[in-house]
């Protein structure tokens, strides 16, 4: 009877923990187990070139007009005429910004697919990816197309993770959970000297009611140095208010020879002082992997992804590293910051500090407004070291 009775309470228990493990976890870590549930308040939309304002009925609109330069596909649609393949992409001319989404809300983005050059170098940095929430002035998320996606080096690699996934050729997705309960404007800029001959997406979102305690989605890129006197990289530093850290995605080319790894991630959280809360136990563990990075993996939540054929460490060794917090969020409430350490090995096996170039991306949800972020670095400044 013992035994039924502890059953049956553990029955309850997990019964009762159920919603709360995917109010945490959400459908990409634990299953989307309520794909079977019909939503009566809730419609699909989705914006992209042939239908750039979402609006119900107004997609594929365009007539084939070869005269007209933003209708690129014109000529082969000309004996077809209107409702088929006229404006799939655009062009972007150099040292400008084009909308890609301005709708109203309440609603919520499920999935961004992008594309533009088959070949991101000399494309993927110079390529800023803008997100406003409910008319704010400034950008919850700035970040390089290339990073935003995973990419790091602006050299493609397969990620096949539970929030992004990069395909072949270039191909760029993501599913992280962008909710907005008044509006949702995403802008691209080229900040290159030259015309972005090819630019398309695709922007899937929802419309209807947002939770109350839903928070809104936020991404920051940074690119520094580190000196060997303290060999610190700053990750995230001065969000304030309530929320919860989700992910990192590092961009980190060797500047010296040997095992650079041993530097930990800390989480300074709500007042932390000189010591974090949250500290691991080095690079490579807390991308998920050990004993150094000896090949490339792409899980759920943590890759390696970046074949830079360096198995020795060399400099010039580059890595691309992502790390998703979606199970196990980092949760604040006052104000976080992130950092890393950039520590290697010298021959008599003490630590020694090192200065090697890193490229970051924080992601996190949080209530707004949010704190001012640091300007972006230049077009030159976001280059490799």
């Amino acid at each position: 009877m013992r035994k039924l009775h502890a059953c049956i309470s553990l029955a309850v228990s997990l019964a009762l923990a159920a919603p709360m493990l995917m109010a945490q976890t959400g459908p990409a870590a634990a299953g989307d187990s309520s794909i079977e549930m019909l939503m009566p308040n809730t419609d699909s939309r989705m914006v992209s070139p042939e239908n750039p304002t979402g609006e119900k009925g107004k997609g594929a609109m365009r007539a084939p007009d070869p005269a007209d330069p933003d209708l690129s596909f014109s000529k082969a649609a000309s004996e077809l005429g209107t409702g088929w393949k006229v404006r799939p992409f655009i062009k972007v001319p150099p040292h400008s910004t084009v909308t890609l989404m301005d709708v109203d809300g309440p609603g919520s983005i499920k999935h961004i697919w992008m594309a533009t050059s088959s070949n991101l170098h000399n494309v993927g940095r110079a390529s800023v990816l803008r997100f406003y929430w409910d008319g704010e002035a400034t950008p919850s998320v700035e970040v390089p197309i290339s990073d935003f996606f995973a990419i790091g080096h602006e050299t493609y690699a397969p990620v096949n993770s539970a929030m992004v996934v990069d395909n072949p050729m270039d191909a760029m997705n993501c599913y992280w959970p962008m909710p907005f309960r008044k509006h949702s404007k995403i802008t691209f800029t080229n900040d290159s000297d030259t015309v972005l001959p090819l630019l398309t997406w695709q922007i899937d979102y929802q419309t209807g009611p947002v939770p109350s305690q839903a928070g809104y989605f936020h991404a920051q890129f940074r690119h520094g140095q580190p000196q060997r006197n303290n060999p610190s990289y700053t990750i995230l530093d001065g969000v304030k208010g309530e929320g919860k850290y989700v992910g990192t995605f590092l961009s980190w080319t060797q500047l010296s020879h040997g095992w650079a790894g041993e530097g930990e991630v800390k989480f300074f959280i709500d007042g932390d002082g000189a010591f974090p809360t949250i500290v691991g136990t080095g690079t490579e563990d807390y991308f998920g992997a050990d004993w150094g990075f000896t090949s490339t993996y792409s899980t759920l939540y943590t890759g390696n992804v970046l074949d830079h054929k360096s198995a020795t460490y060399d400099v010039g060794a580059q890595w691309s590293l992502y790390r998703w917090h979606v199970p196990d969020p980092i949760l604040f409430h006052k104000d976080l910051k992130v950092t890393i350490q950039d520590l290697g090995w010298w021959s008599n096996n003490l630590y020694r500090g090192l200065d090697d170039d890193f490229a970051s991306t924080a992601f996190w949800y949080q209530q707004e407004p949010h704190a001012a972020f640091p300007p972006l670095p230049s077009l030159n400044d976001r280059a490799e070291r």
